[in-house]
C-alpha cells in the first residue's frame, strides 16, 4: 500500500504540485552537487509557491479572492521563469534541463491565465 498521499486530482493543482516536486529535485541538486545556495533557495521558494497559491485559491472566502490567489501563482510562476533562465545562463543547470523545466513553466502560465480569465469572466455574471 502506498503510504504517500495522492496528488489533487484538479488539472492546474496536479501540474503545480508535480513543477513543485521538480523544484525540490532541482534545489538539491543545486545545492549538493553545484553547491549552488542563494539562486536556488529563490527558485524553490517561487517554484513550489504556485501549487502553494493554486491550494489557498481553492479555500477562497471569494471569487476575486480565488483571482487574487491565482494572480499570485501567476507571479511566483514569472519569477520561477526568470530564476530558471538565470541558472542556464549562469552555468549551472543544462540547456537540456532548463527547457524541460522552463516548459512546464511556461505550460503552467498557460493554465494560470486561462483560470484567472475564466475566473473574472465568472464574477462579472
Amino acid at each position: 500500500m502506498d503510504d504517500h498521499p495522492q496528488p489533487p486530482s484538479n488539472p492546474l493543482k496536479t501540474k503545480s504540485y508535480g513543477f513543485a516536486l521538480r523544484v525540490i529535485d532541482l534545489y538539491k541538486y543545486l545545492s549538493q552537487e553545484k553547491k549552488e545556495y542563494v539562486l536556488s533557495k529563490q527558485v524553490l521558494r517561487s517554484g513550489t509557491s504556485i501549487g502553494a497559491n493554486v491550494t489557498e485559491g481553492n479555500r477562497a472566502q471569494s471569487k476575486s479572492d480565488f483571482i487574487h490567489k491565482l494572480a499570485i501563482a501567476l507571479k511566483e510562476a514569472d519569477e520561477t521563469e526568470y530564476w530558471i533562465n538565470l541558472l542556464r545562463d549562469g552555468c549551472f543547470v543544462t540547456e537540456k534541463a532548463a527547457i524541460s523545466l522552463l516548459s512546464d513553466c511556461c505550460e503552467l502560465q498557460k493554465m494560470l491565465v486561462s483560470s484567472i480569465k475564466t475566473a473574472k469572466r465568472n464574477l462579472k455574471d
